[in-house]
């Protein structure tokens, strides 16, 4: 599994002009399940999003409070192109990312663990449609994490 995370004061996810999912401060999650990819890579990548530590705190320490500390919301977007191989050509290889049916199973298990672990609003798009983003990076902050 791929994702990219941002840490953002909010977020919305919009499919034909109408609100799928919208969030507060927190993180704006953009996920790819590759092939392959279990639900033991969706669990840690889980455990490892609430626990790191990238937000300051009350003094002015920098990366001193995690998700759970700051009681942050996530967004998770469904994002297949993070798959996307460009070492060759000029349009982008796909293959690598999961087929759209187990890519569904994992994306909403992805959500379910944040939330089993105590992410109070864990919100997502519409998965397979195209949707439209919108977000205010904090920081700018912005990581890739990859399992």
């Amino acid at each position: 599994m791929r994702l990219v995370l941002q840490r953002v004061s909010e977020a919305s996810v919009a499919v034909d002009d109408q609100t799928a999912g919208s969030i507060g401060r927190g993180y704006m999650i953009l996920l790819c399940v590759m092939r392959g990819d279990t639900s033991l890579q969706a669990q840690w990548l889980a455990e490892k999003l609430v626990k790191l530590r990238l937000f300051d705190g009350s003094e002015g320490k920098v990366n001193d409070r995690s998700l759970l500390d700051m009681d942050g919301e996530v967004l998770v977007v469904s994002q297949f192109t993070l798959a996307g191989d460009i070492a060759k050509g000029n349009r982008p290889d796909y293959t690598a990312a999961a087929g759209p049916e187990e890519a569904k199973m994992l994306y909403e298990y992805f959500m379910k663990k944040l939330k089993e672990l105590g992410v109070r609003k864990v919100e997502g798009g519409v998965f397979g449609a195209m949707m439209s983003v919108q977000l205010t990076n904090d920081g700018p902050v912005t990581l890739v994490l990859e399992k």
